[in-house]
């Protein structure tokens, strides 16, 4: 299938049912909620990307969290990892407010855009490899209509992958020439696109400390700084 904009890919990302344990799991989760959510009618569907359609920095995650957008049907909307990732977004300029809670609550990205390797949330975090082979061509439209991208920031080592997939870079480079994944590591690839690999901020990730808050502000200083320096011509990160 060929997609012609990004709303065509969103509106066929929540109606796909490719994956029976993905859906069933999501499914689950939205009738069983959790008690502090039961005010709540769960989204419970594979969550599109979002965000400015002329951005140049694609953030991507792993996927859904169960009770994070598998609730609130906005990536990073009401959990732990959303609000360490739009406090940093608004720091740097690339968000309008530095909290999210539901997908209606005013936030608006500015010069970026947030998608994820799967779609839907998965049991225990772990997508299967088949999972993520499904819903690579999502990512795959979204790569290629999101033409003014210049920075990418990959969560953890699975998104890294998968958007180096995606783009179509896994296979035009040799295992050598990959960007590599390492917290903090940019790669710049031969289009001149800036790669910044990141540990995911997830509570396993920053209640142990193996992600600080300076360590995740040099991402996202990294990559303003790409971008900055792109604009004036050099393309190298500080």
């Amino acid at each position: 299938m060929t997609f012609h904009s990004l709303s065509g890919v969103n509106r066929s990302i929540v109606s796909c049912t490719r994956c029976a344990r993905l859906r069933s799991y999501c499914r689950r989760i939205a009738r069983e909620q959790k008690p502090e959510f039961a005010d709540w009618t769960y989204w419970g569907k594979p969550v599109p990307g979002f965000g400015d359609p002329g951005a140049r920095l694609l953030i991507v995650g792993l996927a859904p969290a169960a009770h994070g957008a598998n609730r609130t049907g906005r990536m990073f909307t009401g959990d732990s990892s959303g609000r360490w990732l739009y406090e940093a977004l608004y720091r740097f300029g690339f968000a309008s407010q530095s909290e999210s809670l539901r997908r209606d609550d005013g936030l608006t990205l500015i010069d970026c855009y947030i998608t994820a390797a799967a779609r839907c949330a998965p049991p225990g975090n772990k997508p299967s490899r088949l999972e993520l082979d499904r819903c690579r061509r999502f990512l795959g439209a979204e790569v290629r209509l999101l033409s003014r991208v210049r920075a990418v920031v990959t969560l953890g080592r699975i998104a890294h992958e998968s958007w180096l997939k995606a783009a179509g870079w896994w296979d035009r480079l040799s295992p050598r020439a990959r960007p590599a994944f390492r917290h903090g590591a940019a790669s710049e690839l031969p289009d001149g696109t800036i790669v910044i690999a990141s540990y995911h901020p997830s509570r396993q990730n920053t209640n142990t400390g193996k992600l600080t808050r300076e360590m995740w502000y040099d991402v996202f200083r990294k990559a303003r700084a790409s971008l900055e320096e792109g604009a004036t011509g050099s393309r190298t990160p500080r």
